[in-house]
């Protein structure tokens, strides 16, 4: 079958012969790829910066967002059947039987740093025509949200930012005991760095949960970007109008912070004007770049002075990819035309250089690879 693979030694991108997979055990599932998304991460994979073949080989099927429909199922499976349309996860256990997490199920919060990724590091990844893994390692999603289905992933970085930001906020009871009682989320304002697909998925999942969201970023206000972020109930405010300090002046102190940039430098600043009380999340990987100067006394001072909480967070577990299937068709129904923007394109397998390479812009590119 056909796949696309990296190969580091050679530094070469191609697309390879694979042999076609099929169940070695009873418990595994076997799905077509319809469709993987393209995200920064393999863009850098394919530029050689990261990225490790499974042991053994001398290349790695790339790409971790998918789309699939199932073929065949073990005799053990239970909860799948053919023409179910799937979505994998990315994350395997490390296999220690002293990680807890990964005992659990939970390898997305892994104590050995041992796990594998598919398409990322010692696991092949989803770009093939056909694949097969662990029924365990799937979650199915309705057929209803197959034109966006392959966002599932994506969207679960912000899903499981938000869960963990639940958990933390027991810490004053008063709030969220007031929330228990309401059924609702108190009413919290939250600033999103950056509107890549990271960033406005987040925002769209803090709209959904009742935030009062902000997105800061680059790109124009009247951009097809701050539009989507005005669609979903936001407010979009450009780095080309306003710096942080005056962004902060304008809205005031925020409950949350959810960082989808990847820019430390931004972050670090922002880090520095957070208000009593507040919850900043990371999720973007710098780069490796040169060293930035910033204010460590000031921001450790308010660290302890203000009560701050700093997450980092990016691999999910299958709580937050439940979530994610659920608020996608919550977000379908709402705001449909937004899929529209966020998803600037579906292109053939054919067409993967242009896009891992930059030279296709856009939101969000979707490569196309079964019917």
């Amino acid at each position: 079958m056909k796949a696309l693979g990296v190969f580091p030694n050679e530094k070469k991108l191609a697309i390879v012969d694979h042999p076609a997979p099929s169940i070695e055990a009873p418990t595994q599932v076997k799905f077509k790829t319809l469709e993987v998304g393209v995200c920064g991460t393999d863009k850098e994979i394919a530029h050689h910066l990261h990225g490790v073949p499974p042991e053994g080989d001398d290349y790695l099927i790339l790409h971790h967002e998918a789309l699939g429909e199932v073929t065949e199922v073990g005799d053990a499976v239970e909860g799948f059947e053919v023409g179910d349309l799937v979505v994998p996860t990315v994350r395997r256990p490390c296999g220690d039987p002293e990680c807890t997490a990964c005992a659990e199920g939970r390898q997305d919060f892994c104590f050995t740093g041992k796990f594998t990724e598919r398409g990322i590091v010692g696991a092949h990844g989803f770009f093939a025509e056909e694949c097969v893994d662990e029924a365990r390692f799937l979650v199915k999603i309705p057929k209803e949200l197959r034109d966006v289905g392959v966002l599932v992933e994506p969207l679960t970085i912000a899903e499981k930012a938000l869960l963990q930001v639940w958990d933390i906020q027991e810490r004053l009871p008063w709030a969220a005991k007031r929330a228990r009682e309401a059924g609702t989320a108190p009413k919290l304002k939250a600033l999103v760095l950056g509107a890549g697909p990271i960033g406005l998925l987040g925002a769209m999942v803090l709209a959904e949960n009742g935030f009062d969201v902000h997105v800061y970023s680059l790109e124009d206000v009247d951009s097809p970007r701050g539009k989507l972020v005005r669609d979903v109930g936001g407010t979009y405010h450009s780095a080309k109008d306003e710096d942080v300090k005056a962004l902060w002046k304008k809205i005031g102190d925020v409950d949350l912070v959810y960082e989808a940039t990847g820019a430390s430098g931004l972050s670090f600043r922002v880090l520095e004007l957070l208000g009593h009380n507040a919850i900043f999340i990371f999720t973007g990987v710098p780069g490796r770049k040169e060293p930035i100067e910033l204010d460590a006394a000031t921001i450790m001072r308010n660290l302890v002075l203000e009560n701050h909480v700093l997450l980092g967070t990016v691999n999910a577990g299958p709580d937050a990819f439940h979530a994610a299937v659920k608020d996608l068709a919550s977000f379908k129904e709402k705001w449909p035309q937004t899929f529209e923007t966020l998803i600037s394109g579906r292109y053939p397998m054919e067409e993967y250089a242009g896009l891992l390479s930059g030279e296709v812009g856009g939101i969000k590119n979707i490569i196309t690879i079964g019917g």
